[in-house]
């Protein structure tokens, strides 16, 4: 059994996000070990609002050999919680970025005691031979574990095993969506919608992200090929009635090869007669691409493109390594809108060594890019949070650098609750989303920047409410 953590105890207050994305990466797991004849079940604790008592109960009833937990840092308390409530008898595996970046620290944690397995990176083929017999970990690369005898972590790995750690994603089954609780499902324009994923791995350093290629030198980036890609997209349609799609990997819009390649398939396959879809894409890339691309996005289905813009100081874009300026985000945001293709802008407030002008320039950029689509077909929403440090990403190791924080600070994140009373439906959809270790990071006090999230939020949700 697989369990997704819920970001809080829903024990304490009951969870009011009426959706959240489905965990493709745990499914995939599942879905390969079914395949090669085990009986899996995953339980989304986040996706049920299930309080921490309720999901140890149904893992403990159910009493699998192994549990399976994807260790975040903001939720890595809930899951550690979990992990000690289980029965002595069941056997704990864990991944994830959390499980990457302290790895050592998870192991020796006591509450993780019953973990026979820490793997590190892309699991499918590892997790089945765990399954089979859990003493060939010696044998697999990037496993871990507590030596019996010496009590300190270890790690296992020998000649020829390699081909572990980066699977063949064109091999791969598709994704059992029966692991899934809420993809595919009606969206609120009546589509049917699922989640894919394109590609694996990011080539680029941004300094916040767990997804930094600094951060993950053991993923190999890969792109699915476009008949994979097609095929699962017909079979979701032919399955399901699946008509819209949501690529959420970093590259499927990050990489002009990528974009030329998946478009010309698409265009084949005359994709946009019968689907559109999102994808999260990069400025700089979308920003060099000539007006006759961008024609062709729209033609084949192209409906949204969730950005990374993070702020919109050029200094502080320069210090997180985006690669981006504020007049190349505008410049991307209209040239998108023009054509109606819609526009998700993410940003961070509280930055390390960010003052207050730079603070109020990302505000002020977030009003600028509202007003520039207001005429145009494509709209700009924008979804803002507080800037939160993350183990084994760059501003991680710059954090650490400086002497004035501990781990155990950077890692005391808590949930923030913006509203008013908990009954605010500006934050409906964000809710569970807020955590903060309460660290005033830049020149902005923790609670100005607050401020300006709860403020941007309800405009946001104003704009986006019809009239």
């Amino acid at each position: 059994m697989f369990i997704n953590a819920p970001l809080r105890d829903y024990a304490r207050r009951p969870r009011v996000n009426d959706f959240t994305l489905p965990v493709l990466g745990m499914a995939y797991i599942a879905t390969y070990a079914a395949t090669c004849g085990f009986n899996v079940a995953v339980l989304d604790a986040e996706a049920h609002g299930l309080p921490v008592d309720e999901a140890v109960a149904i893992a403990n009833t159910l009493r699998p050999r192994w549990v399976g937990l994807n260790l975040l840092a903001p939720t890595y308390e809930i899951s550690a919680v979990i992990a000690e409530r289980l029965d002595a008898d069941i056997r704990i595996m864990v991944g994830g970025h959390h499980a990457k970046a302290m790895a050592v620290e998870i192991l020796t944690d006591p509450r993780m005691r019953n973990v026979s397995a820490l793997v590190i990176g892309e699991a499918e083929t590892r997790v089945v031979e765990l399954l089979q017999d859990h003493r060939n970990r010696a044998d697999l690369p990037g496993v871990m574990w507590i030596d019996p005898i010496l009590k300190t972590p270890v790690a296992g790995g020998r000649a020829g095993a390699g081909h572990h750690l980066a699977p063949d994603i064109d091999r791969l089954p598709y994704v059992d969506r029966r692991y899934l609780t809420q993809d595919p499902r009606v969206a609120e324009d009546g589509r049917i919608e699922a989640n894919m994923v394109g590609a694996r791995g990011c080539p680029y350093d941004c300094s916040f992200c767990g997804a930094a290629v600094s951060a993950n030198p053991d993923v190999t980036i890969r792109v699915r090929r476009p008949y994979n890609i097609l095929g699962e997209m017909h079979a979701l349609r032919d399955a399901y009635g699946v008509t819209a799609f949501r690529f959420v990997d970093d590259l499927f819009l990050g990489a002009r090869r990528v974009i030329d390649t998946m478009m010309a398939a698409f265009t084949a396959d005359r994709v946009g007669s019968w689907a559109v879809w999102d994808a999260t894409g990069r400025i700089n890339v979308l920003n060099r691409l000539p007006d006759a691309a961008l024609d062709t996005l729209v033609t084949n289905g192209l409906r949204e493109v969730a950005l990374g813009i993070e702020s919109g100081n050029e200094r502080m874009l320069q210090y997180i390594d985006k690669r981006i300026n504020p007049a190349m985000i505008r410049d991307v945001v209209q040239r998108l809108g023009e054509r109606g293709i819609n526009v998700k802008g993410y940003f961070i407030l509280g930055f390390p060594d960010e003052t207050e002008a730079e603070l109020n320039d990302t505000v002020t950029l977030v009003r600028e890019l509202w007003d520039l689509t207001d005429r145009l077909p494509g709209r700009f929403r924008a979804s803002v949070f507080e800037f939160r440090p993350y183990p084994g990403t760059p501003e991680w190791t710059r954090l650490m650098a400086t002497g004035r924080y501990t781990a155990d600070q950077l890692l005391a994140y808590g949930a923030v609750d913006l509203t008013a009373n908990g009954a605010d439906e500006a934050m409906r959809a964000r809710d569970e989303f807020n955590f903060s270790v309460g660290i005033q990071f830049g020149e902005t006090p923790v609670s100005v920047v607050r401020q300006h999230l709860a403020d941007l939020s309800r405009e946001q949700y104003t704009r986006s409410v019809p009239a």
